[in-house]
């Protein structure tokens, strides 16, 4: 039977207009479990969506993580008791929620609720696009919107594999915290084109569009990629294209999370090695905020609003 447990909905007339309801969860699937929610966390795109765009009533939320309450009855995916990190396509926010077994992965003692909860969109997006540049070692990156939520951990990653990775930022006081991520190799300007005398790079990753992806499209090495997977600067770019061809074999690529985990690789294998970097000391998610999900509209309206760098996380209590 349907139970009847709490969840973040868009109500208009709420603070932020996003409100905790009561609502009704289904009988879970198969191959899903079910999973009591500890801590949420907060994407600008998602979040953007639920205050700007979505009709009262939705649900919102992609990351979670929280402990298995019940199993998958075709005995895919973790035990009953198990802590786990999630991804859903929306409804993450909230007391329990249904997943498929392949989209959640379980978590190493050693990783918190509230490191977990930062990991699905963010670092999966970062995962798949250095993913993209193939073997890193030795070669140069270059991620732009460094201090964000997803550009922190890539910088983190391609670190990782042995590349040498260039944040760009467009503040000053952003510049210490991406340092420790990228061995002070940091460039500071409004304009991403100020990073190219340090440039080609073999993989560029821009998330900012505008000016930033047409400047990347000009600083890359023979063979080397851009992958694009945002436009929080302008959906609207214009570029040399003498200075992207001439260059030879180097690529766009337009990157969706939700496509990738499709058609490339489920979820729950990429937080799996998400949560096990965290848990070797080789990953260190930036949670700026830290609250419980009863702020969630003061959050969600700070978030939009760019008033802090990193991820915000809410915990259920």
């Amino acid at each position: 039977m349907p139970e009847t447990v709490r969840a973040v909905t868009v109500d208009p007339a709420a603070e932020g207009k996003l409100a905790i309801r009561p609502v009704s969860l289904r009988d879970p699937d198969r191959d899903e479990v079910r999973v009591r929610v500890t801590a949420i966390s907060l994407n600008r795109g998602e979040t953007r969506r639920a205050v700007q765009m979505a009709a009262p009533g939705w649900q919102p939320g992609w990351d979670f993580a929280g402990v298995v309450e019940t199993a998958a009855a075709d005995g895919s995916g973790p035990a009953a008791g198990t802590r786990v990190v999630g991804l859903l396509p929306s409804g993450a926010w909230a007391e329990k929620v249904n997943c498929r077994s392949h989209a959640v992965a379980a978590l190493p003692d050693a990783v918190t609720d509230a490191q977990a909860a930062t990991l699905p969109v963010a670092g999966l997006t970062a995962l798949h696009a250095l993913r993209q540049g193939g073997l890193l070692l030795g070669r140069k990156v270059l991620i732009d919107g460094a201090s964000g939520g997803v550009g922190h951990l890539a910088c983190q990653l391609a670190a990782a594999a042995g590349a040498e990775v260039w944040g760009h930022v467009r503040r000053a006081e952003m510049r210490e915290a991406v340092a420790g991520y990228c061995g002070g190799r940091v460039v500071v300007a409004r304009e991403l084109a100020a990073a190219k005398p340090h440039g080609p790079y073999w993989l560029i990753l821009d998330s900012l569009g505008g000016s930033a992806l047409s400047a990347a499209l000009t600083m890359l090495a023979p063979n080397g990629v851009c992958v694009t997977l945002g436009v929080s600067e302008g959906p609207t770019v214009t570029f040399e294209s003498r200075d992207f061809f001439s260059t030879g074999g180097a690529r766009l690529y337009g990157l969706t999370l939700f496509h990738e985990l499709m058609s490339v690789e489920r979820a729950g294998i990429g937080l799996a090695l998400l949560a096990g970097l965290i848990a070797a000391g080789r990953l260190a998610p930036q949670i700026a905020v830290e609250a419980p999900w009863s702020e969630i509209g003061t959050i969600a309206r700070r978030l939009i609003d760019r008033d802090f760098a990193g991820k915000a996380v809410l915990h259920l209590r």
